[in-house]
């Protein structure tokens, strides 16, 4: 078993290559081999979002606080709000953040493929943003 205490752990500032506005990032559990679950808290400021990216094995949201907005490629985009649960599937290009308004905290699951959780694409444009 192991415990790791509350806040013995940094938030971190994601890189601007990855997303846009003010984004704070929590760690909650990153396993250990052979197991690949990776578990995040993040917390996006009103307008902050992320680029556009995939998961190798998908990813589950759980919006535990605020408003925001999610997009599948090639979707319109939706409104998420604390009590939501969002599934992308393997694979599946998107983004997500908060709303122009307000903020939102997310906690997001993945698993790791061969070492790797996420591949990031292009920043999500403000023209994107907007549409609705």
């Amino acid at each position: 078993m192991e415990i790791k205490a509350s806040g013995s752990r940094p938030s971190v500032r994601p890189s601007a290559e990855y997303f846009t506005g003010s984004v704070r990032q929590d760690p909650i559990h990153d396993a250990p081999e052979p197991a690949r679950i990776r578990c995040v808290s993040v917390t996006f400021e009103p307008g902050a979002r992320t680029a556009w990216h995939t998961h190798p094995l998908g990813q589950t949201l759980i919006i535990t606080a605020g408003s925001g907005l999610a997009q599948a490629w090639g979707e319109p985009v939706r409104d998420i709000r604390a009590g939501d649960t969002v599934w992308f599937a393997p694979g599946e290009k998107h983004w997500h953040g908060a709303t122009a308004t307000t903020g939102m905290t997310h906690i997001a699951i993945q698993e790791a493929l061969d070492g790797k959780a996420v591949d990031w694409m292009e920043l999500v444009s403000d023209e994107q943003y907007r549409i609705k």
